[in-house]
């Protein structure tokens, strides 16, 4: 694999908060293109590591690498101009409170860009819009959605600026099992649209098998084992086989085709 086709490379990463060790020599690739989701037990890093990957928390050591340059070491400028280039939905969705969602959505168009409002405003209605939310749920203020509308208003955000690439930190938590389909079916929808990498935190076993073209098991401070589900379904590691004693997701597994498997003539 060429170096152009890793959108994210963590080399020996080491996180540590005192006398506490969260990783210890992480490795990570995350290929251009693919739906990737880190999974593993409470405790074992995942959210942290998805801090580190979009430049919000620094790792005690080692290199973290995206779209193929060092981000360890950049000015102020050079890593907005990095963000720029995604988007992240939040696990409770983090809109602003006293802000209409459609404000909340178009917000990274005004901070980042030079349109006029009512064009902001059309294209935050579009997007809202493409995440399967009623026209009026934009004039709405986040705390009058439910749980799975709100999801689909944070993602329709992390849209806004068309990102190369997507981190969606549990999109399904707190959810019933209907909304928890739905978005499953949004976020498969969305790559198919936008063609984004994707990395997703999340212990939802239907989205593991449903949504996932490799899923990256941490635990014991380091990466498990990284494979696609139906691979790791037969894994001998405890950590990694206890994903496996819950079957919900087995009736409706979506067996999706890897990143390129269309242009080989699989798709």
């Amino acid at each position: 694999m060429n170096d152009g086709d890793l959108v994210i490379e963590l080399q020996q990463i080491c996180t540590r908060f005192g006398s506490h060790t969260v990783h210890e020599g992480l490795d990570l690739a995350v290929r251009r293109g693919e739906i990737l989701v880190l999974a593993g037990g409470s405790g074992s890093g995942k959210s942290v590591l998805l801090r580190e990957m979009i430049l919000l928390q620094r790792p005690s050591s080692g290199r973290v690498r995206l779209f193929g340059g060092d981000a360890t070491a950049l000015d102020a400028g050079a890593m907005l101009a990095l963000r720029k280039r995604w988007g992240v939905m939040f696990q409770r969705g983090g809109l602003f409170s006293s802000l209409s969602v459609r404000r909340n959505v178009g917000l990274p168009l005004r901070e980042h860009s030079t349109l006029d409002d009512a064009l902001i405003d059309e294209i935050a209605e579009w997007k809202l819009a493409l995440t399967g939310l009623p026209p009026d749920a934009g004039l709405k203020l986040p705390g009058e959605l439910s749980g799975g509308m709100l999801k689909r208003a944070a993602l329709a955000r992390a849209i806004a600026l068309d990102p190369e690439l997507l981190f969606l930190d549990e999109p399904t938590s707190g959810l019933d099992p209907a909304s928890a389909a739905g978005v499953n079916e949004l976020i498969l929808r969305t790559h198919a649209l936008y063609g984004p990498t994707m990395v997703i935190v999340s212990h939802d076993v239907d989205l593991l098998w449903q949504v996932s073209d490799r899923v990256a098991v941490l635990g014991e401070g380091r990466v498990l084992a990284l494979d696609t589900m139906a691979a790791l379904a037969g894994h001998d590691h405890p950590i990694v086989s206890a994903y496996f004693t819950d079957r919900r997701g087995g009736a409706g597994r979506r067996h999706r085709p890897p990143p390129g498997a269309a242009e080989a003539g699989h798709g």
